[in-house]
């Protein structure tokens, strides 16, 4: 296949062209940064990656690589957690995913020769938050900022079913791996400063950035799957289970918790991404019959610090 990715130098993008390369598809990469791109997959180690550098925010020449390819899968967008979300950044976090997505979209309508398939980023944070709820792929929306930069980012997606294509909303919960959300917090873990946030009993639904990026694959080579697609692990567990599974892989205490009110204090409502959560379940993943490498935290932990 030829495939067009956004965000592929990111903590999952560049993964995911690893894996696509390795199964013999040409990828054409759109980087806002193409020079950092033609670093990361230098062309003696991926023959079948083409970098092409794009404007997020508006159309140019990199709109033509659209047209003749199998498929597009966006995962472009500025990080959400570990930073205070002013209005300066939460204008960032939406115009990063809202409006890449609609010129993605345009792009898409004016290709002579259309894909079959648009994968687009979209967050669990489109679901309420609850200690006691569970939420799949059917649950309605919640209503705080991150639901609703989650609604219009998939609404935005939405214009392409009426171009004919497939469109599979890919709602990520926290990925692990080495790097990422685990590289923030190993350090501190290593010095013994490790601990639940708050009270512990918020929900983490997570996934392995494995299995994400199988399942990314699995949804693109399945013309069953379309629509929303919870990209989570089918045991999440409290973010005091996680903490105490963290600490026993890498063999470090963690009783320094860290209260809520420190949090709200340096990150402002960006603490809510660290306090609040849900139970998200991966409903559709099961009933088509996809396989977790490791749907348990400890079996994913133990990989990342194998």
């Amino acid at each position: 296949m030829k495939i067009v990715v956004t965000g592929a130098t990111g903590f999952v993008g560049e993964k995911l062209v690893e894996r696509l390369h390795a199964l013999g598809d040409r990828i054409v990469v759109l980087a806002r940064n193409p020079q950092k791109a033609t670093r990361q997959f230098p062309q003696d180690t991926f023959p079948n990656v083409e970098v092409i550098g794009y404007t997020p925010l508006e159309l140019g020449d990199w709109a033509k690589a659209i047209s003749g390819s199998d498929a597009v899968i966006n995962l472009a967008g500025e990080p959400l957690a570990g930073v205070r979300w002013t209005n300066k950044r939460k204008q960032e976090i939406r115009d990063s995913r809202i409006l890449t997505t609609k010129v993605l979209v345009e792009a898409i309508a004016k290709a002579d020769v259309k894909p079959q398939v648009l994968i687009n980023g979209s967050a669990i944070g489109y679901y309420s938050t609850s200690l006691d709820k569970s939420f799949d792929e059917y649950s309605n929306a919640g209503d705080d900022f991150l639901a609703n930069v989650c609604k219009d980012w998939e609404a935005a997606a939405e214009a392409v079913t009426s171009l004919g294509l497939r469109l599979v909303k890919l709602r990520t919960g926290i990925v692990l791996g080495m790097g990422g959300a685990i590289g923030k917090m190993l350090p501190i873990f290593q010095v013994g400063g490790g601990g639940k946030i708050g009270t512990g009993k918020q929900w983490f639904s997570w996934i392995h950035r494995d299995d994400l990026v199988e399942l990314i694959i699995y949804a693109l080579k399945n013309d069953q799957i379309s629509g929303a697609l919870n990209a989570t692990a089918p045991q999440p567990v409290t973010n005091e289970d996680f903490t105490v599974a963290f600490a026993k892989a890498i063999k470090r205490p963690a009783f320094l918790p860290v209260p809520a009110a420190a949090l709200i204090l340096i990150f402002g409502e960006g603490a809510t991404v660290l306090l609040d959560g849900q139970r998200v379940l991966p409903h559709k993943a099961a009933i088509n019959k996809f396989t977790f490498q490791y749907p348990d935290i400890d079996s994913a932990l133990a990989q990342i610090f194998a």
